[in-house]
């Protein structure tokens, strides 16, 4: 025989919770993505409509002159080709680097913990600078080199916190010992235990990580002069920077090309939003369960 199935009545207080609840949420939700859509659709719509206000809630004179002209320049893709390249190669090291640093870290009984622990706080307050750090930079050969972009930072101290806060926390002393007692060394229980029990916190370093180096920006103005090595971000400023009105008028024809370039970078600066955006949008969802988890495991420290 099939369980009979309970209703329990709700009362007045219960759906009014629920509604009030719900509507909150909806606001919430609006006022966190209205601003994404409605770059989106000022980046297909007219110029003239955008800045008359007309955009609000759908496309008006559709356009796609934005794109083509932002397309049209082929250092868009070498832009594309070095962050890709960036955000994989330093995600990975920065990944490794805090996973091996936090790892020993929690464990309390390590020789020089507090130590060391100290050293790596340090840098959180206090650096080098920005002369200093570039003269050391050019004396390793890593000017104009892309190994300064996957390098530079390449350990995140808060984030290498939240690590250790996580192997604390999750890793226990027994299933150690447990793992010893079968034969299990140190190095091999953190490659087949630690590792698979730590997806989480995978997940969430790899969104922070990987959306810091997806929007690198001030490192290669500093440190990349090549145009061959600029990353995505910087190729963008460029693109918008030239289709800026910055001439003088002088006779007519001048004025045409002034209107047409306000017109192309109206149009280019909503599109470079979209651009350099929509990949890290399109990649989170698949993540998203590991970031919440793995934020809420990290964030109690003892």
């Amino acid at each position: 025989m099939g369980r009979k199935k309970v209703h329990v009545k709700r009362s007045g207080s219960d759906l009014a919770f629920d509604i009030i609840s719900y509507l909150i949420l909806g606001i919430v939700s609006l006022i966190a993505v209205y601003p994404l859509y409605f770059v989106l659709i000022a980046s297909i719509s007219s110029p003239e409509a955008v800045n008359a206000g007309k955009v609000m809630l759908y496309p008006i004179g559709v356009t796609l002159e934005g794109y083509q002209k932002l397309f049209e320049d082929s250092r868009i893709f070498t832009g594309y080709r070095n962050t890709i390249l960036y955000t994989a190669a330093g995600t990975t090291l920065d990944l490794c680097l805090t996973l091996i640093t936090a790892y020993p870290l929690s464990f309390k009984k390590l020789p020089g913990r507090k130590i060391f622990t100290g050293f790596f706080l340090f840098t959180m307050f206090f650096n080098g600078g920005l002369i200093p750090t570039f003269l050391l930079i050019k004396g390793l050969g890593l000017y104009d080199t892309p190994f300064v972009l996957v390098l530079l930072g390449a350990l995140n101290i808060y984030n290498m916190i939240i690590a250790r806060s996580f192997f604390e926390g999750t890793i226990s002393k027994d299933l150690m010992d447990a793992a010893e007692i079968d034969g299990c060394g140190k190095f091999r229980f953190f490659i087949s235990i630690v590792l698979p029990l730590s997806k989480a916190l995978i997940g969430v370093l790899v969104v922070y990580y990987g959306v810091a180096h997806w929007n690198q920006y001030f490192n290669a103005l500093i440190y990349i002069s090549k145009e061959a090595l600029r990353p995505l971000q910087m190729v963008l400023r460029e693109i918008l920077i030239q289709n800026s009105s910055t001439m003088q008028v002088f006779d007519e024809s001048m004025m045409l090309e002034l209107l047409r370039r306000e017109r192309y970078a109206e149009l280019i600066k909503y599109g470079v939003i979209v651009v350099a955006s929509i990949p890290v949008l399109c990649i989170y969802p698949f993540i998203q369960k590991y970031f919440t988890k793995g934020v809420m495991l990290g964030a109690v420290k003892e």
